[in-house]
């Protein structure tokens, strides 16, 4: 039997970053709102022995049950996809905050050549620098527009940095506090930098460098510097994070409420508008329908794109023809890097998720790519996040993996170790999507989302050659021995990469080749608006958070126009 709730004016599917802040700023606004939580409420109360490097590190508390929930994988169409059974390349979250629990905190604006990708590239280097396969395109959206929402976002999470990079897009605004402590190891980084050449910088910071109070009255604590952010909630309130910011905003209002364990498996739809989404709980497993005036999906970007999929909104996308929209343009991130081995030791078990400096010299169009086989490319950075002892055992090469001489070098290398590394771009490829698996289901009966994804010649050019950059500064930072990253080949889910996947639920001004408008509004269904990363058009060059708080405030911003006038909003 399924119980039809009372209708609301807006419903969230998921209460992170973007479902909170669509939450805080429509009830703000007057609107009614429900946030559906597949998982459980949690706060910082919660984390207060959150230093717990295995519960949390390895054996993943604050992530998904891929038992009941998962997703299948293959490199290309010939191969079978197999479910992921344990966390591995990505991870997988759940529970109220979202991802915006357990990041690291850094917090970057993307380039302004990342929204108009397709017609920067094509004026400067002609239409045909990159294959056809390679299907860029621009955003339908300007940096320039955008940087209201940015500002925004960073206000309301008071992040710390400095506006010194020489490359950024302009500012209206300087950052809510000053940059973090500029340690020795990040001096070390900074001198090097600058003897090369480049323009260092400190990473901008949602680990905030100085108490905060945001203009909605929501308060953020100063950094203790204690190392325990990735993958860890913060018992300080210290990491700027949905639970202590947009969620107690929405929740003051009196006209938001979350339904925990709230596991989403429809969007209904009727006509040209959707109707509210079907839900179950996921511990009683009784059946509900909530019924909305907008439906927002703010859930992870792999989760948004399912949705639509298994609730057959829009067209899905099929790479034999290159039709369709939905699932297209899935894009991961290229890490290229180098680590360099000392002499002397250093203090690398303190830190925080996003202590650290990085130079952009090498990322977008920075730096000239007329003779080079690839474009963008990625920021290179030096972060502090504090070395936890499980998962850190540098050796030189050459060390035996196990046995006495493996324990010997790790503990002579542990605290003379640094890491130089890149956030590369990726551009999307004609074969590298997502769609719904044949084979495989999930506990609700729902079919998983199936993943095609391979390295391209794109990304292994730039991974090469930015791997020699990285290896370079590594190099004038005075390491006796410096190993660069691999080069890379076929993509493997298993080791743990990054969880910046983009794609699948494209932004644009052209619905033949986007799902949604610029302010994330589907194409076809005016009330239902979709936000995350699966916006992106292809990935930049950093991590996605504060692109994606920006268009969470430009998608708050357009479902309160529909809510008065109706319509499409472009």
């Amino acid at each position: 039997m399924v119980t039809t709730l009372d209708k609301v004016d807006v419903v969230t599917v998921g209460v992170g970053w973007t479902g909170g802040i669509i939450a805080a700023e429509c009830a703000k606004e007057g609107m009614k709102v429900v946030g559906l939580e597949r998982g459980r409420e949690r706060g910082t109360s919660d984390f207060a022995i959150v230093h717990d490097e295995y519960r949390y590190a390895i054996r993943y508390e604050l992530m998904q049950d891929l038992s009941r929930e998962t997703v299948s994988f293959r490199n290309n169409r010939k191969q079978r996809a197999l479910p992921m059974r344990q966390m591995g390349s990505f991870l997988l979250g759940e529970g109220l905050g979202g991802s915006g629990t357990h990041w690291n905190g850094q917090n970057w604006r993307f380039l302004p050549y990342d929204f108009e990708i397709k017609t920067m590239t094509e004026q400067k280097y002609g239409a045909n620098k990159l294959p056809a396969e390679y299907t860029i395109q621009d955003w339908g959206i300007t940096y320039d527009e955008l940087e209201p929402y940015f500002d925004r976002f960073e206000k309301t999470a008071g992040i710390s940095g400095e506006d010194t990079n020489p490359f950024w897009g302009k500012r209206s605004a300087e950052y809510a506090t000053p940059p973090m402590k500029k340690t020795p190891i990040l001096q070390k980084f900074e001198t090097a930098s600058k003897n090369l050449g480049y323009s260092p910088f400190m990473m901008p910071s949602a680990n905030l460098s100085e108490a905060y109070e945001n203009p909605d009255g929501a308060k953020i604590n100063a950094c203790q510097y204690c190392g325990f952010c990735e993958r860890f909630g913060c018992e300080y309130g210290a990491k700027s994070s949905p639970e202590i910011t947009v969620v107690p905003t929405a929740k003051n209002t009196g006209n938001y409420e979350i339904k925990f364990n709230a596991n989403v498996v429809e969007v209904m739809k009727q006509g040209d508008k959707v109707t509210g989404v079907r839900y179950f709980d996921t511990v009683s497993f009784e059946e509900f329908i909530q019924p909305a005036e907008v439906v927002v999906l703010t859930s992870y970007m792999m989760n948004n794109a399912k949705l639509l999929m298994v609730s057959k909104i829009g067209e899905q996308y099929d790479p034999e023809t290159g039709r369709g929209t939905l699932g297209r343009n899935y894009a991961y991130q290229i890490l290229p890097g180098a680590s360099g081995f000392f002499d002397e030791k250093m203090n690398v078990f303190m830190g925080a998720g996003a202590l650290g400096m990085t130079v952009d010299d090498f990322n977008g169009d920075n730096f000239d790519h007329a003779d080079l086989d690839f474009i963008h490319g990625a920021s290179l950075s030096i972060t502090q996040t504090g070395n936890r002892p499980i998962q850190t055992n540098p050796v030189p090469p050459d060390t035996p993996s196990w046995g006495a001489e493996f324990k010997k070098a790790s503990i002579e290398n542990y605290p003379r170790t640094l890491n130089v590394g890149g956030q590369g771009a990726s551009m999307p490829h004609r074969e590298n999507y997502m769609a719904l698996d044949g084979t495989y289901k999930d506990i609700y009966g729902v079919p998983l989302l199936q993943l095609t994804y391979n390295f391209t010649d794109q990304d292994r050019a730039l991974h090469a050659y930015l791997t020699e950059k990285a290896a370079g500064i590594m190099q004038e930072m005075g390491a006796k021995t410096v190993v660069g990253g691999s080069p890379i080949s076929d993509y493997d889910i298993v080791p743990y990469q990054t969880t910046h996947n983009t794609g699948g639920t494209v932004m644009g001004s052209d619905p033949a080749i986007s799902v949604v408008n610029n302010y994330l509004q589907h194409w076809d269904a005016e009330n239902l608006f979709v936000v995350g990363a699966g916006n992106f058009a292809h990935n930049g060059g950093y991590n996605p958070t504060g692109t994606v708080g920006a268009l969470a405030y430009r998608c708050a911003e357009g479902i309160i126009n529909y809510s008065k006038n109706g319509g499409s909003l472009v």
